[in-house]
């Protein structure tokens, strides 16, 4: 990608996605100091460490403007942090870290194209910088105050390990280190820093030639030139795990140790002081030639420095270092994770589909009919346990919670809360629920255009509506999640004005929509006309809607991952917009049924009962239209053959069977010739090109290869009920 610096391409996908993990971290944090009026403690070291990271990254994929604006960040927050000034408001504040935010978020987001140009931050950065100047008055900061704090914020390695260092001209008792990096591989002083951060807590006291390297880009140059001089004291023996962390690091090409301190050179001094003053004066101008001897480089002796006597010692320190690290990680109860490219998982979901098909190939072949084969049977039941087995685990590793995706929400809610002036609280339920990393993807947008919907269109304008209807002052919206029958329940409430029917009904009329008398439709289809294109209630355009678009996006995109929406509604109490999504889109239950010489598949999770017809269970309505009767309820029939226009085995209804099935809340009876069984199947999608044939609307959700090789069509129940 051209905005990326050459040998940087291999870790854009991890940038990015640590990059956006980190700001929606950041905004979670935003989101609950609003709420409580005040950052506390953790809340603002958690933000100055996550804009030190995304600084240090961005520099180092050589994204200056990210990495310039997160460091005006970290240079408010350091201030904060350090000087805490007395904030009466810090509304403005807030909105600067969110603002700042979506900036970031949206430069991500444009990473990925080769053609985009880096965005001009300078806008924002100047009311950053306007921001701190207020908050250096707050602190009565003269020019001292007002000129460190950028420079404080620099998480140098040397400000950090040795405050009290000596200037880069003492070297007295230090250790002298000359790194060189490996080359071509680029950003020099980001790599030096890595290393100061892995030496600094073995050190007292810590250097370096150049300085600033975090801050100074141009210090890359003066490495690659001079090599990183590195100047540090320690404790006893820890200058060897110094040079064992120097040595270990990674694009180190090579060290020489230059300088090494006395063995003793202090105590020395002291002992001839207490034996006789005028030696002690004799002896001080021979210290520094002690000191100062090995200047003849010795850089064979750089590679020993490691030595074997100390190997022990070395990895007992490294070894109680990561058994307290351990410790750390239980105590807080973290796992250890590992991140897979998404890419890779799709393809082990396919091979295991292969799988799957390969097995039911093998144990459905036509050659093993009429044969004994006890043992082969045995082999195949084992078998098709260990492909469930493996199909369990890949699906589980691809489970992601809905709380990520819930959670954007929160950013919508309060930004509409600030711009429409409406108090409302956002409430999750079931967020823990899981369901396919490819489905999360999918519901960003419909889960955006609801919550959007419920605070423009459904909460009351004012509190003082609210209250009048005896509703709270605050409003609520619910996002709630839970499984059902193998799919995923979500639904986004508000306890709004809910829906004016005859509004609906009137704008529908004028907008054309109507296809029967108004009279005619229900209530739930008058709901369902709101995810109509181009319908829209407001009368005029706003940031949020009147265009038509939204409920329409809803809709398209919950259907293309399988999934339906539907709009249930009270007038002055409310509005639910459910939506079912299947947990994945891959491999599903289902059963075999005939219909002539085709065979189709119709998903378990849509199966209420099959029914063995009787004569007395066959009804006719006015229309002629024929019903089934189950128990005290009526449904209407539904013969696959004539819906798909092909010739059944027999045309004597009372000869088939008869599947009860249900979607969308509603029922109907689908008859067919024969029941074959239940069959694991892999959903393949349909070519590209039959999309001009609106399959989706001819009951067709899919197809899968069956284990003797032919193809079956699985249906699409809910389309099938909704064309009769």
């Amino acid at each position: 990608m051209s905005r990326f610096e050459a040998g940087m391409e291999g870790m854009i996908d991890t940038y990015i996605y640590e990059s956006t993990s980190l700001l929606e971290q950041l905004d979670q944090i935003m989101m609950r100091a609003e709420s409580n009026g005040d950052f506390d403690e953790e809340d603002i070291n958690e933000i100055f460490r996550i804009m030190h990271t995304i600084k240090g990254s961005s520099a180092m994929m050589g994204l200056s403007n990210m990495s310039t604006l997160a460091h005006r960040i970290e240079d408010m927050f350091f201030i904060i942090r350090e000087d805490k000034p007395v904030i009466e408001s810090k509304q403005t504040l807030f909105e600067l870290i969110f603002n700042s935010s979506d900036l970031l978020k949206a430069e991500i987001d444009m990473l990925q194209d080769d053609d985009s140009e880096p965005t001009d931050f300078s806008e924002q950065i100047e009311k950053i910088e306007k921001y701190v100047e207020f908050l250096k008055g707050l602190i009565g900061g003269g020019s001292d105050s007002g000129n460190d704090a950028p420079a404080a914020a620099e998480p140098a390695a040397a400000s950090e390990a040795a405050p009290a260092a000596a200037d880069s001209g003492d070297s007295d008792g230090f250790y002298k280190v000359r790194v060189f990096f490996e080359d071509n591989c680029e950003m020099e002083n980001l790599r030096a820093v890595i290393i100061v951060n892995k030496i600094k807590e073995f050190c007292t006291e810590l250097k370096t030639i150049p300085d600033n390297l975090e801050g100074d880009p141009s210090t890359s140059k003066q490495i690659v030139e001079n090599g990183l001089e590195i100047m540090f004291k320690t404790l006893e023996n820890d200058h060897k795990l110094v040079l064992y962390e120097i040595e270990s690091a990674p694009n180190v090409k090579s060290y020489e140790v230059e300088q090494e301190p006395g063995h003793n050179p202090e105590g020395a001094a002291s002992n001839n002081a207490a034996k006789n003053d005028t030696k002690k004066e004799a002896a001080k101008p021979e210290e520094p030639k002690k000191e100062t001897k090995p200047e003849t480089k010795p850089a064979p002796a750089a590679p020993a420095a490691p030595a074997a006597q100390s190997k022990d010692q070395i990895n007992q320190k490294l070894g109680q270092q990561k058994a307290a690290n351990n410790a750390n990680h239980a105590a807080k109860g973290k796992q250890s994770l590992i991140s897979v490219n998404l890419n890779k998982l799709d393809q082990l979901l396919d091979m295991v589909g292969e799988i799957v098909i390969a097995e039911a190939m093998v144990a459905s072949n036509p050659d093993l009919k009429g044969l004994k084969l006890d043992n082969f049977n045995k082999s195949t039941r084992e078998l098709r346990k260990l492909t469930d087995e493996l199909q369990d685990i890949v699906m589980s590793i691809r489970m992601v919670p809905l709380s990520g995706v819930f959670n954007k929400m929160t950013r919508i809610v309060r930004d509409m809360k600030v711009k429409l002036k409406k108090d409302v609280d956002l409430v999750f339920e079931g967020e823990e629920t899981e369901v396919d990393k490819s489905v999360i993807d999918s519901l960003n947008d419909p889960l955006m255009h609801m919550v959007r919907n419920s605070m423009d269109h459904g909460i009351e304008e004012t509190a003082e509506e609210r209250i009048a209807k005896g509703k709270p002052a605050k409003g609520t919206i619910t996002l709630a999640a839970y499984n059902s029958s193998g799919e995923v329940i979500i639904v986004v409430s508000d306890d709004g004005g809910g829906i004016n029917t005859q509004r609906v009904l009137e704008k529908a009329t004028e907008n054309g929509l109507l296809t029967k008398p108004a009279e005619e439709y229900t209530d739930k289809e008058i709901f369902n006309m709101v995810m109509l294109p181009g319908f829209s209630t407001n009368k005029e355009v706003t940031e949020y809607s009147g265009r038509g678009v939204g409920m329409d996006v809803v809709r398209q995109s919950i259907e293309k991952i399988g999934g339906t929406v539907s709009v249930d509604s009270k007038e002055g109490e409310g509005t639910n917009f459910i939506i079912k999504i299947p947990l994945s889109l891959a491999i599903i239950d289902g059963i075999e049924v005939s219909v002539g010489k085709s065979v189709f598949t119709i998903p378990t999770n849509s199966i209420k009962k099959f029914i063995k017809l009787k004569p007395n269970q066959l009804f006719y309505d006015t229309s002629q239209n024929e019903l089934i009767k189950d128990g005290n309820k009526t449904y209407q029939l539904i013969r696959l053959h004539q819906f798909y226009n092909i010739t059944p085995d027999s045309d004597n209804i009372y000869d088939g069977v008869v599947v009860l099935v249900e979607s969308e809340g509603r029922s109907a009876c689908i008859l067919v010739d024969e029941l074959i069984g239940e069959q694991q199947v892999v959903v393949k999608p349909f070519s590209p090109m039959l999309n001009r044939y609106n399959i989706k609307q001819q009951g067709m959700a899919g197809c899968t290869i069956l284990g003797d090789g032919s193809i079956t069509i699985i249906l699409d129940i809910g389309s099938i009920i909704n064309e009769n």
